[in-house]
């Protein structure tokens, strides 16, 4: 009598959770039953966790930085015997000029692609007036504190989170030993990545000894119903060694990426099309993608593109002068630890 009254467990040794008309449901059972379900959770807390490392990380960064503006402004203000407002004000405020209206019309039409096509100049101006003039206090300002850290000599340890990324066997331009590696997770319909795109060009032809470039698959589905098939034929090129060929291609048009606009290019670019054809048909690159797509969930990649450099989440401004300042720091970093 006592055993009936104590759970049964399985030979296997897995736990009783549930008896129905006799039959046991175990714990296995319902791992099992749940697999995709706990997958998809397990995903969602790396990423998580991903996230919470970088954004703190951002956080902490910023406030020794502030704190580390606050004695700089208190020191010089203190030696020149003036506030440290008043400080800012002449040495930052007052040496920035409006931007005239060519500026600002040169500017718009520079950046004509990233703006809705309803919206004119004229709507525009104020707006681009506003942001031009702060991208100016914000130069002008990351150069004066350049100087005031110089002049008092200040030196900083922070070491901001750099996540550990393979690289190994994907798809890779510039040499293996440079001093700067950028992952980029991309997707070939995203608009924004499309911008990035002659930027991250412009840094391979001016780094070209000094940078590498990894791009990683991270098509967003559920918004670019594209994106799949132009990566998957992106490596169905890659089995005929002409990957970045395909890459450049499919960012140099982005409106066609239809399955009969993407084994069209093949034929342009000279492929083997019974090869490519039959490869992107099948469907067998989808795994890899999955692939590269799990490895950016863990690194907290949400939406493209996501850029690490030498494994540093990068999440600011992608102009490439934004992006050489970066660069360029971790060239200087590299060779001092050397």
């Amino acid at each position: 009598m006592l055993a009936l009254a104590i759970p049964a467990m399985a030979q296997s040794g897995s736990k009783t959770l549930a008896t129905v008309n006799g039959q046991n449901i175990t714990e296995a059972d319902v791992n099992k039953a749940a697999a995709a379900d706990l997958e998809n959770l397990e995903l969602k807390r790396m990423q998580a966790e991903a996230t919470y490392n970088r954004d703190k990380s951002d956080i902490l960064e910023r406030n020794l930085n502030q704190l580390m503006e606050d004695k700089l402004l208190a020191a010089e203000a203190a030696k020149r015997k003036v506030t440290p407002e008043e400080l800012l004000h002449n040495e930052v405020e007052t040496q920035v000029t409006e931007p005239t209206p060519e500026q600002i019309k040169q500017f718009f039409d520079d950046n004509r692609s990233r703006i809705p096509p309803q919206v004119t100049f004229e709507q525009a101006e104020p707006q681009l007036r506003e942001y031009m003039l702060g991208l100016r206090l914000q130069e002008k300002r990351e150069e004066y504190f350049a100087k005031l850290k110089k002049d008092y000599g200040v030196r900083s340890f922070f070491e901001p989170i750099r996540f550990d990324i393979p690289t190994a066997g994907f798809p890779a331009r510039g040499p293996a030993n440079a001093p700067v590696t950028i992952v980029e997770f991309s997707d070939f319909q995203c608009p924004f990545c499309g911008n990035l795109y002659p930027v991250i060009k412009e840094i391979e032809t001016k780094y070209k000894d000094s940078v590498r470039v990894i791009y990683r698959q991270f098509p967003l589905n559920s918004i670019h119903p594209f994106a799949q098939k132009a990566a998957e034929a992106s490596l169905c090129a890659k089995e005929q060694n002409k990957f970045w060929e395909y890459h450049d291609s499919l960012f140099e048009n982005q409106q066609a990426l239809d399955v009969e606009a993407l084994k069209t290019r093949a034929v342009n670019l000279q492929l083997n099309t019974t090869a490519f054809n039959a490869c992107l048909d099948s469907g067998k690159q989808a795994e890899v993608i999955n692939k590269d797509i799990l490895d950016g969930n863990k690194v907290g990649v949400t939406g493209t593109p996501a850029l690490y450099i030498n494994g540093m989440p990068y999440r600011q401004d992608t102009s490439f002068e934004a992006l050489s300042k970066v660069i360029d720091a971790e060239i200087q970093r590299k060779s001092a630890a050397k």
